[in-house]
C-alpha cells in the first residue's frame, strides 16, 4: 500500500509543479492583442507561447519518467529505495542460456527485484521476488540450537 502512496504522491507534486508552471506562463507571456477585430489562437501564431509550449511538454514528459523511474526502483511493500545490486548471469552467454541480469534486495528482506541488463527483442520481464517473513525463519533456526 505504501508503494502505491508514494507513486500518487510523486504524480500530485509533478502535478503541482506543473500547474505552478503554467500558471507562470501564463503570467509571463500575456494574450497577444486583437488584429483586425479578430482574436487569434496563441498556440500556431505567437512564436514565444509555442516556443514556452514545447518546453512545457518536455519538462512534463521528463517529470513523468522521473516518476516512473524513481518507482521501479522501490520496494513494493515498504516503498524503500532498493539496494545493493547484484549481478548475474553470463555476457558470452548472454542470447541463450545465461543473459545477464541485475537483482536488487530490499533493505528491511521484503523482496528481490531482478531486470535484465542487456536489452534484447525477446527479454525476460523484470520481476519482484517477494520474500516471506525472514526473521520468522531466523527464530526458528536459533531456538533448534
Amino acid at each position: 500500500m505504501r508503494y502505491w502512496a508514494y507513486l500518487l504522491a510523486n504524480l500530485s507534486g509533478a502535478g503541482f509543479l506543473l500547474a505552478a508552471l503554467w500558471q507562470a506562463l501564463e503570467i509571463l507571456l500575456p494574450e497577444p492583442e486583437i488584429f483586425l477585430y479578430t482574436r487569434l489562437p496563441r498556440f500556431p501564431n505567437d512564436l514565444p507561447w509555442t516556443t514556452a509550449i514545447l518546453f512545457f511538454w518536455l519538462i512534463a514528459i521528463g517529470l513523468l519518467y522521473f516518476c516512473v523511474w524513481d518507482q521501479r526502483r522501490r520496494c513494493r511493500t515498504c516503498g524503500r529505495v532498493l539496494l545493493m545490486p547484484v549481478e548475474s548471469g553470463n555476457w558470452s552467454r548472454a542470447t541463450l542460456f545465461s543473459p545477464p541480469r541485475v537483482a536488487s534486495i530490499c533493505p528491511y528482506g521484503h523482496g528481490t527485484f531482478e531486470q535484465p541488463e542487456s536489452h534484447t527483442s525477446v527479454q525476460t520481464p523484470a520481476e519482484w521476488h517477494a520474500h516471506g517473513d525472514m526473521w520468522q525463519e531466523l527464530e526458528e533456526i536459533s531456538r533448534r540450537r
